[in-house]
């Protein structure tokens, strides 16, 4: 795993010397993501720098040192990632080339020699991993940025001060660069503050953008054009047309094996090894099947609370103790998670509120003191079935449908009017005797949720709803128009009918790739460790797409099958219990711990100064929550990450607040 960044000078008009230090500037900016090796390289004549740090995971030796040249002088690559299927790949270029040669065994080599032997899009297809890079082609003088399937790795490019195209890993590489033009761009941050991310291909500033998850993009005299090489969608639609016909032991044994070859192959490193394990569904089987893998304990890493509604550190410690694991786990403050917080802004580099960024964070800090590489569970919930809207979004809105729109505005107008803290009250007393799948974590703020989900106009308006957060945030952001959807694009849509296919592919498009790919890439990287995401293996994502709803999705039970597996290597009394996430109480630690470093950055007159949110809109927000009258903990979170994110950029060079912007909507 690997940081890099570079630019073009459109121009040419830059010496060597110049164009190396800039790139070597804006690799330091990613040092973190690369602490074991640097290089640059550039081409006066071009105008072009790339730079390189380098994570070293496989081959260790100088032999994997980056920017790195193709055998013919042709290609020059700065990447970053692990192809997994990388010993495939070599043998495969050997048979049909005896005469390749190569001087180690890192992938960052396989790569090159199969862009040379096979063409790029033919060898993009036939990779499995995680990956970015910048490649630049001396003969075509042109460059090429490219990052894998799902958006595991990163990828920012733009243009700045007109004749400088930038590229990197990370924003902060981009800002390094002397001719960086940091305006931040409102419509981004309304789409932000509806999803509490900023969704491919926007990026926080004008005029710099994502490149897109399975993207090409290519670079020639001051032209770029992109296209996909590999289809979310038609990866899904295929394996629907060719469903799974077996029972469900079949699917099981098969799902068993597919699950243990993607995980066999990440598993391999030069260097220690983890998993990171919460004691749920995914990482309990991640963790089992590494375990039936190794010759040796493997290393897992939790995170506790001692708040006990957010706690999952004893499950996963019983888990651990069952798959006899060397677990390490660590219990966290409030005053341990505040003192992560200031650092979020300069660990993600965009304002960015998924508020288990704290615990992810954290857990990797702890996991890198031991490891270099740690296995995760993500993408289990969006490809298995494991989000509640999930198990009962569907059924939901049947029900919901067959109520008048106006009677359905009326209750949950009945529902809300009740706060949050009271309800909680309700169902602590009630507990007791209710049947369990009701016995859920923050049941006042799930009740304000469902109430608003009452208000739907149709099935896709209530997934819109369960996916925002300020609903409408043309009220809070200043100077904007309501941004569409993410999930409004109709071509986007799969031709199945259920609630449930339709929410779990449109998570897999836009929730998993801006959100929770975002929040473990960074936190990883932020201390130099890597990250790898087994259930993303495309040839796990097509199997789960050609199952029966029913194999993956139940009444009540999401991940049906992931469970059947599971159950062959943990009793199901250690797993079977009420889905928690990873999160923290925001909701207690913002009236309590967390209060007046709230109220700093939420003063009327800072809000007024900075011109970008609707200062009574907030401040109502934040009144109501602190008087329990209603459920803005997750609105609130966003706007404090941007307001910190805000004030960090205020000291940051080159940073640029448009005056004439600021009084818009005031």
């Amino acid at each position: 795993m690997c940081g890099f960044a570079g630019f073009i000078d459109a121009r040419a008009a830059t010496e060597r010397a110049a164009l190396e230090a800039a790139a070597r500037q804006m690799t330091q900016a990613v040092w973190h993501r690369g602490p074991d090796d640097g290089g640059v390289w550039a081409d006066p004549k071009a105008g072009i720098a790339i730079g390189h740090r380098r994570l070293s995971i496989l081959d260790l030796s100088i032999a994997g040192h980056q920017p790195m040249l193709s055998p013919t002088g042709r290609f020059v690559i700065a990447y970053n990632g692990e192809i997994y299927n990388c010993e495939e790949l070599r043998q495969n270029l050997l048979r049909d080339n005896p005469n390749v040669r190569f001087r180690g065994h890192s992938d960052t080599e396989i790569i090159l020699a199969a862009f040379e032997q096979w063409g790029l899009e033919s060898s993009l297809q036939r990779m499995n991993g995680m990956f970015a890079f910048a490649l630049w082609d001396q003969e075509d003088r042109a460059l090429t940025l490219a990052r894998d399937r799902f958006g595991e790795k990163p990828l920012y490019f733009g243009w700045s001060a007109q004749n400088y195209f930038l590229f990197g890993s990370e924003l902060k590489a981009l800002r390094a660069h002397w001719a960086f033009d940091a305006e931040i761009d409102r419509d981004a941050l309304a789409l932000y503050m509806r999803f509490n991310s900023i969704p491919a291909p926007e990026s926080i500033y004008k005029k710099i953008q994502k490149l897109p998850p399975a993207c090409i993009l290519r670079y020639s005299d001051r032209k770029v054009e992109i296209k996909s090489y590999w289809s979310l969608h038609a990866c899904v639609q295929r394996a629907i047309s060719k469903p799974f016909r077996g029972s469900a032991q079949e699917a099981a044994t098969q799902l068993d094996h597919l699950l243990r070859d993607a995980i066999k192959l990440r598993m391999n490193a030069d260097v220690p090894l983890g998993a990171f394990l919460s004691g749920g569904i995914d990482s309990s089987l991640l963790v089992a099947l590494m375990q039936a893998q190794s010759t040796k304990p493997v290393r897992t890493f939790t995170i506790g609370f001692y708040d006990p509604a957010y706690d999952e550190a004893h499950h996963a410690r019983f888990i651990a103790h069952h798959l006899q694991t060397e677990h390490t786990e660590l219990y966290v403050t409030p005053d341990q998670a505040m003192d992560v917080v200031s650092s979020l802004p300069e660990v993600y580099d965009e304002p960015f509120a998924d508020s288990s960024q704290i615990p992810t964070l954290l857990v990797s800090r702890l996991t890198r003191q031991h490891v270099t590489v740690s296995l995760s569970g993500d993408g289990g919930d969006e490809i298995f079935g494991g989000y509640n809207r999930y198990t009962w979004g569907g059924r939901l809105w049947r029900h919901f449908s067959r109520v008048p729109h106006w009677m359905r505005r009326a209750l949950s107008t009945g529902a809300t009017a009740i706060g949050p803290q009271i309800w909680d009250a309700v169902f602590d007393r009630t507990g007791p005797v209710l049947p369990r799948n009701w016995r859920q974590r923050m049941p006042g703020y799930k009740l304000h949720k469902l109430a608003d989900l009452l208000r739907s106009t149709s099935a896709l308006d209530m997934y819109g709803r369960m996916t925002s957060h300020w609903l409408n945030p043309e009220l809070v952001v200043l100077g904007v128009e309501a941004p569409s959807p993410r999930h409004a694009a109709s071509e986007d849509w799969l031709t199945t009918q259920d609630f449930e296919s339709q929410a779990m592919y449109l998570d897999t498009m836009t929730y998993l790739p801006d959100d929770i790919l975002v929040k473990l890439d960074r936190a990883t990287m932020s201390v130099g460790l890597e990250g790898r995401v087994p259930y993303l293996d495309a040839r796990v994502l097509e199997f789960a797409w050609s199952l029966p709803q029913n194999m993956k999705v139940r009444p009540n039970e999401g991940k049906w099958l992931l469970r059947q597996v599971l159950y062959q290597y943990v009793p199901r009394q250690l797993v079977e219990r009420p889905k928690m996430g990873f999160g923290i109480p925001v909701d207690s630690w913002l009236r309590g711990p967390m209060r007046e470093w709230a109220e700093g950055l939420l003063d009327p007159h800072r809000l007024q100064q900075d011109g970008f949110l609707n200062t009574q809109a907030v401040r109502q927000k934040w009144d109501d929550h602190l008087a329990g009258r209603g459920v803005w903990q997750y609105q609130l979170w966003g706007v404090l990450m941007f307001q910190l994110w805000l004030k960090h950029q205020k000291w940051t060079p080159g940073f640029q607040q448009t005056p004439a912007a600021v009084q818009v909507g005031a």
